[in-house]
């Protein structure tokens, strides 16, 4: 997939850079190859893993996004006559608003539901019920769910495409994409040469934190591209693993590597991915209080920092103005990528290529 007569370098200057360090999306473009029918997989699938995926169309699908991204003007009505219907069961800011950004930017329609107290379900309609009249109401299905069992019961009933926008603590594969979407435009030349890797440090916990989970699964698709991919937790003695989730991760040949030794961990990180929050049953808990990412920690000078979002006091404020900061990057490009996903599973990708 990657382009193998690529002569053209790519600069990284802070010129180039946006308000958020957010290099520009055509970087990318320029680093993967537009081949193939990878993306044709998609069309009326759902979504609900990372595992679905595999490393073809997952570049495809960054292309698209990037192009997208890179002149959002182009693309404005592949989605019309289609209705999406969001449905957000567990609170939400930048999943929900940025799913329903996409669909809008593209044309399309939305019928959004916050609260299941205000449906059926609150009277004791099952799901598969509520899934039947999903089916006669629109074109695709966005949920997030405190039950992470809701998606599957859900689907069985489903002849329109579902996409788990999180589901209690087993996934969040849209959220993954985008975090993997924001690396590769952060430095699309891993894509191009195969010499160049990074060590990423990951903030959390792997069986607790969906984004977590679902974000490993990702990387483990481009293994050849980290150096080390390292765990920091605050040292409990509860399993930070599921049973077998470190054997599959390694089994792809991801070196993942386990510490509690935070601060020494920053200065060889290039990537810091930093998380707190994990949602078990209608509320959430979080982890690893002590360990606060601050103008003041020890992070390499071109180290950058992702955050799934929304953030408590171990993602300091003093750092939005710094170069570290690609979060704030990581949740708009979030839009893009998840607008290229819809077009997929919409099977409307005949009408942006007519644009492209």
């Amino acid at each position: 997939m990657v382009d193998s007569q690529l002569e053209e370098k790519v600069s990284f200057s802070r010129e180039s850079l946006d308000v958020y360090g957010d290099a520009h999306p055509k970087a990318l473009l320029r680093s993967i190859q537009e081949e193939g029918d990878y993306l044709k997989s998609l069309e009326s699938q759902h979504i609900v893993s990372s595992d679905q995926f595999n490393r073809n169309t997952l570049l495809q699908l960054f292309r698209l996004a990037a192009k997208y991204e890179s002149n959002p003007e182009r693309y404005s009505t592949p989605l019309k006559g289609k209705i999406l219907i969001s449905a957000f069961y567990e609170p939400s800011t930048r999943t929900r608003l940025s799913f329903e950004s996409a669909w809008h930017r593209l044309g399309g329609d939305i019928m959004s539901i916050t609260d299941r107290a205000t449906t059926g379900i609150a009277k004791g309609e099952s799901l598969g019920d509520v899934a039947e009249m999903f089916n006669n109401y629109g074109d695709c299905v966005v949920l997030r769910d405190s039950n992470e069992n809701s998606v599957q019961e859900m689907m069985h009933s489903l002849r329109i495409p579902i996409i788990n926008a999180g589901n209690g603590i087993d996934e969040h594969p849209t959220q993954s994409l985008a975090d993997l979407y924001t690396i590769f435009k952060w430095k699309p030349e891993l894509l191009v040469s195969a010499e160049k890797k990074i060590t990423l440090g990951i903030v959390g916990i792997p069986n607790k934190m969906r984004t977590v989970r679902s974000f490993l699964k990702l990387l483990s698709f481009f293994p050849e591209i980290f150096e080390e991919v390292l765990i920091i937790h605050d040292g409990s003695n509860e399993a930070i693993f599921d049973e077998n989730q470190l054997e599959q991760l390694q089994q792809r040949g991801l070196n993942v590597t386990v510490t509690t030794r935070f601060n020494d961990s920053l200065p060889n990180l290039d990537v810091v991915y930093i998380n707190a929050i994990a949602w078990v049953g209608n509320d959430y808990e979080s982890f690893g209080e002590s360990f606060i990412l601050n103008s003041q920690s020890p992070l390499k000078k071109d180290a950058i920092i992702l955050h799934p979002l929304a953030r408590g006091e171990e993602l300091d404020t003093d750092l939005d103005s710094t170069a570290h900061n690609w979060y704030f990057a990581q949740a708009r490009g979030a839009v893009f990528l998840r607008m290229a996903l819809l077009t997929c599973m919409s099977q409307r990708m005949e009408r942006v290529m007519d644009v492209i």
